[in-house]
């Protein structure tokens, strides 16, 4: 059963007092998968998609040697044509048209990841469980992103693996033609505006969460940015064995080296929408966002090109920049894991799902994409008139 324990963990007395919350994080973990597997999107606008705009990404979630949640993320290699460099959750394009989301997820996964499609072809014990399926995001080169939640059971001790750690069983296998690093990252930090962690506060240079509004055709959108801490446990670097020791930190001043452009997501960035309608519902009590400082809450210009870009050096740092859609999708699928609004400024609602079917009646996401095709105000203020 994959709500039983499948890792011991020490009692919330003996814990440290950041890692405790409501009856521990033992109780959190079990609470936080309830809340996926319960979670049902409004119905999704993803089929009506031709198989050219289609695209899923897989969110894998697993437990640490300590009980807390974890999710697996990827830097893109440096010679794909599209979003090189940039953090990615694993995923791409449908293949068929009979191909579930679920299944492109995983099997992007194997292909970038190596991980295997099937539990038996797992190391010994370890299961995957598909948890839910998040409401459809649009990306900015117009493909209907639909993002899918695992979690990754890691078996009891046996005679076959005396001690079983995900990140060492199961991460370190990676297709170098496709991603340079995998990494992980403490799931239920993307809540949070700092590192929940005080040692990786002392001692990782850098700040955790940047964020702004930005206009996008006349709807505000927040744009996040999250700095996940690498250490050798939690980053694997393609064609070599795990680091032995932390990234060099940066020459210069931490937090502007760090927080120059670096990683992004899979199929694309896409800026949501602010508006909050057809948003669905959270299991548990949600709580209101604590609102920034009035300088962050003001609407910022564009962000110009080299946001977007990468710095050759990026691998080398500390702290593995996540932004655009990517953090978007892991800030919503916290949100739904445990219940509570995250302590930053974000857009309320899920996805894209009344973009894309408002796109979808005026004859925009076809099969073809034409030459120069871009999403632009006029036609948003076209799909905004639509009748759905």
């Amino acid at each position: 059963m994959f709500d039983q324990p499948d890792i011991q963990v020490r009692s919330p007395q003996t814990m440290p007092a950041w890692r405790r919350r409501r009856h521990g994080i033992f109780i959190t973990r079990l609470e936080a998968l309830a809340n996926l597997r319960a979670f049902t999107a409004q119905p999704t606008n993803y089929y009506k998609c031709p198989l050219t705009r289609r695209a899923a990404v897989l969110i894998l979630l697993f437990a640490d040697r300590a009980g807390d949640l974890r999710v697996v993320l990827t830097i893109r290699s440096a010679n794909l044509k599209n979003y090189s460099g940039q953090a990615a959750l694993p995923g791409g394009k449908a293949d068929t048209l009979q191909e579930t989301p679920f299944h492109t997820a995983r099997r992007e996964a194997f292909e970038e990841i190596g991980l295997a499609m099937r539990d038996d072809k797992l190391p010994v014990g370890y299961e995957v469980e598909h948890l839910t399926e998040l409401p459809t995001n649009l990306a900015m080169t117009e493909l209907g992103v639909r993002p899918c939640v695992a979690y990754l059971k890691t078996p009891a001790p046996s005679a076959q693996n005396r001690n079983p750690d995900a990140s060492r069983d199961l991460l370190p296998k990676l297709d170098a033609k496709e991603v340079a690093a995998v990494f992980t990252a403490p799931f239920f930090n993307f809540l949070r505006t700092h590192d929940l962690d005080p040692t990786i506060r002392r001692t990782v240079p850098g700040e955790w969460y940047k964020g702004s509004w930005h206009s996008w055709h006349e709807s505000a959108w927040r744009m996040h940015q999250f700095f996940v801490p690498v250490t050798p446990s939690t980053v694997f670097l393609a064609n070599t064995t795990p680091p032995t020791s932390t990234p060099t930190p940066p020459p210069t001043t931490p937090s502007r080296k760090i927080s120059a452009p670096a990683p992004e997501t899979t199929a694309a960035s896409m800026p949501p929408h602010s508006t909050a309608e057809g948003a669905a519902s959270l299991p548990g009590k949600p709580s209101q966002p604590q609102s920034q400082s009035q300088s962050q809450s003001t609407l910022q210009p564009p962000l110009p090109p080299p946001f977007y870009h990468n710095p050759p050096s990026a691998l080398s740092q500390p702290r593995y920049r996540v932004f655009g859609m990517t953090a978007r999708i892991l800030v919503d699928c916290a949100r739904v894991a445990y219940g509570e609004e995250p302590e930053f400024e974000h857009n309320s609602h899920f996805g894209d799902e009344e973009m894309i079917e408002r796109l979808l009646a005026i004859g925009r996401l076809a099969e073809r994409r034409r030459e120069g095709e871009m999403l632009t105000r006029e036609v948003m203020v076209r799909a905004a008139g639509a009748k759905i």
